[in-house]
């Protein structure tokens, strides 16, 4: 049983805590947040039975190996480089880092300990129906690229409209559509198709400096992929990857719920298989496999080819981010 902490007692911190307890191979047993009692109420509900207001404190005597990060995006960096100082694997929730400096650290310290483990809790990545989409496009003898759509209203983007700033739409937090719903469409496309030899991206900047919905254009050798993300409206637009006559249709970039490959002459085969559980709980599992047992050879290379994909979507965050301009508040010099 793999016992964690976690940081952080929001929504997708509990999504997360209900896909390990699901999975059958963690132990919430260690909880921080700032405000003790937020962190007592979150243990007290998920069966954890320490509680922290300090961090350090939290790392250095909390009775766990693993710790979930899921703090505001700004502090990722700082607190992942505090857990592995402290001997702790890492699960961080996406976006890893905000600079190509940020993750060369975590590097630097993950090879100075290489016992421990980093993950990027990147779900799409992990679910079924990513495999299958994977699976139908290794069968389709031509590949002219994509469109992933993944964009949902926030209803904290109401706080916006109010005149409030929240974490996830302020530059201080390292905010922002692209760092948010848009590192799942980027992840889509750096798994199946590779590193972009060159990107742009188009923001729609709000009131508070950060983008609210964008589209980014990634340039390959043969073919361009586009994606198109945001929290500031919806959209139900499917994604698409394009063979010759043939197309991969996909209800979203993000949830990949629902996937159906057309051939050349109009058929339609459904890959994908109905999704029933936690999101979360393919990725838990695969982590929870590793973890478990590091030694095995399939393990180390999904987990090191996980590690490289977490790099390379870092490199390509970073590279959008820096043509459309949006630079975050106090950032370091890359």
């Amino acid at each position: 049983m793999i016992k964690f902490g976690i940081i952080g007692t929001n929504w997708i911190a509990q999504q997360f805590v209900d896909a390990a307890q699901a999975s059958g191979e963690y132990e919430l047993t260690t909880v921080y947040s700032r405000k003790m009692a937020t962190a007592e109420a979150f243990g007290s509900k998920n069966g954890a039975s320490q509680s922290f207001d300090d961090l350090t404190t939290f790392f250095t005597t909390g009775d766990f190996d693993t710790v979930y990060i899921a703090s505001p995006n700004s502090l990722h960096y700082e607190q992942s480089a505090q857990a592995i100082t402290a001997g702790k694997n890492v699960i961080i929730e996406k976006p890893a880092f905000a600079t190509q400096a940020q993750m060369t650290k975590i590097q630097s310290l993950l090879a100075a300990n290489p016992e421990l483990h980093y993950f990027e809790a990147a779900r799409n990545i992990h679910t079924p129906n990513f495999a299958a989409i994977a699976k139908q496009m290794a069968k389709m003898p031509t590949i002219q690229g994509g469109n992933f759509t993944y964009m949902k209203y926030s209803s904290r983007y109401d706080k916006v409209l109010a005149g409030e700033e929240p974490n996830v739409f302020s530059l201080k937090f390292a905010g922002g559509a692209l760092e948010d719903l848009g590192v799942y469409p980027v992840y889509d496309a750096v798994t199946l198709f590779g590193v972009p030899q060159e990107v742009a991206y188009f923001p729609q900047r709000i009131q508070t400096g950060v983008d609210g919905k964008g589209v980014a254009i990634l340039r390959y050798d043969d073919f361009d992929v586009t994606l198109n993300f945001g929290k500031t409206t919806n959209s139900h637009m499917p994604s698409e990857v394009y063979g010759l006559k043939d197309t991969i249709v996909i209800d979203d970039a993000g949830e990949l719920t629902q996937a159906s490959y057309f051939d050349a002459e109009g058929h339609e085969t459904v890959i994908s298989t109905p999704v029933t559980d936690n999101q979360m709980l393919p990725e838990a599992r695969d982590f929870a496999r590793v973890l478990n047992d590091p030694a095995n050879p399939q393990n180390q290379a999904d987990y090191h080819r996980w590690l490289d994909l977490s790099v390379q979507v870092n490199k390509v965050l970073y590279n959008l981010r820096q043509n459309g301009d949006i630079v975050f508040a106090d950032e370091p010099a890359n």
